[in-house]
């Protein structure tokens, strides 16, 4: 069978939801915007590409209707490719990845996309569609499946007690090498700068005008975060320890890859950033659907006979502080090996955007730090875990 090899990955700033510079960008265009751009780095004609698998989740509104579709028509792609779109919700992206390059692997594929997008700016809160959106019989087999995540995140600090100070510690870090990353540059070679039309809002007349900007960083990373400023922010829930300063930020944002077999690569000339080796789905309780990566990691290890060492470069989501140092020392990863140039909550979570930027990102920077295996890992609404394993190639 051929070997699925990554050759190009591209993504979208990530801007902030509601308020930020994509909170007018529809869903076709926002992820039209990173798939046009993996495939012109790629070098490839766009209409060899066979199929483009987009992950996506809350899929209604701007990003329904097999958004997957619209947007590879948005990026300029010929009608002879298609689109299919995917939702595992935060693992949406990865997911994506997963399918496409297993197309490539068994179903001879040569050429594939994978990735994912997220509009929150348009499609939560009061643009959602919540008719009948709870299953009264569901309700009352497993009503845990419709706990908000932040209620889970507590649940999982409470249950295995992880201290507000240790998730406030974690998360002044997070921003930390978020910062650090950000003034070396070492998320240019994945980002393409976007020009889009911003609303804006005036607080005191209430008027929405539009305003044209160009986004060419992540708009979420608070370089001045002192740990006195996270202590004193107050949890969202009373008697909490989660608070807006160690939970992810709520954003827009989109990525995608090109995904082509190892042969065709070869062929055109070109030099992979790295392989993807397989991906693995785990289920857990709802009411802690944190801790997924530590059933979803050793299922993944297991199959490729690897142990959590032989692992240089983790890049696991930032959902909560809370949830990572629960996975973090479960699994026994090292801190310096994971979540290197921080995460979620310093970046900001574009749900389906998300999976797809950090294997993205473990390509890149797992070939600046000279590795052969990188996990992408993330915990999922619902009470799941995924991983992906990639390894790179230099």
């Amino acid at each position: 069978m051929a070997d699925a090899v990554i050759v190009s990955t591209a993504r979208t700033p990530i801007g902030k939801a509601y308020r930020g510079a994509l909170n007018n960008t529809d869903g076709a265009t926002l992820l039209g915007e990173a798939i046009k751009a993996a495939v012109a780095r790629a070098e490839v004609d766009p209409g060899d590409i066979e199929d483009v698998v987009m992950g996506a989740a809350m899929q209604q509104g701007t990003t329904g209707g097999n958004i997957a579709r619209k947007a590879l028509l948005r990026a300029g792609l010929p009608v002879s490719v298609s689109g299919t779109t995917v939702d595992r919700l935060c693992a949406s992206g990865l997911q994506a990845i997963a399918i496409a390059a297993r197309s490539v692997i068994h179903d001879g594929v040569q050429i594939a996309v994978g990735g994912g997008g997220q509009s929150i700016s348009l499609v939560q809160n009061e643009h959602a569609n919540t008719y009948r959106a709870v299953d009264p019989v569901l309700m009352e087999l497993k009503p845990d499946v419709y706990m908000p995540m932040l209620d889970t995140a507590e649940v999982v600090a409470k249950r295995y007690a992880i201290s507000r100070d240790r998730q406030d510690e974690y998360s002044f870090d997070s921003q930390m090498r978020t910062a650090s990353a950000q003034t070396s540059g070492k998320f240019d070679d994945e980002i393409v700068p976007l020009s889009v039309t911003m609303s804006v809002s005036n607080k005191e007349t209430k008027e929405t005008s539009l305003k044209d900007v160009t986004l060419v960083q992540d708009e979420g990373p608070r370089p001045d975060t002192t740990l006195e400023g996270l202590a004193k922010l107050r949890p969202v829930r009373d008697s909490g320890s989660i608070t807006a300063g160690n939970a992810s930020q709520l954003s827009d944002g989109a990525s995608a890859m090109v995904i082509m077999s190892d042969k065709e690569a070869g062929k055109r000339g070109l030099k992979p950033l790295g392989i993807f080796r397989g991906f693995v789905s785990a289920g857990c309780e709802p009411d802690e659907m944190g801790i997924g990566p530590i059933y979803a990691v050793p299922r993944l290890l297991a199959r490729h006979g690897l142990r959590i060492d032989d692992i240089d470069l983790w890049e696991l989501n930032e959902a909560f502080a809370v949830q990572v140092l629960y996975c973090r020392d479960k699994l026994g990863i090292d801190p310096a090996r994971l979540n290197v140039n921080g995460g979620a909550i310093s970046m900001g979570h574009p749900y389906g955007m998300s999976g797809a930027r950090l294997a993205g990102h473990l390509l890149i920077e797992g070939r600046r730090r000279k590795i052969k295996y990188g996990v992408a890992t993330m915990c999922v609404g619902g009470g799941m875990g995924t991983a992906g394993l990639f390894e790179i190639i230099h």
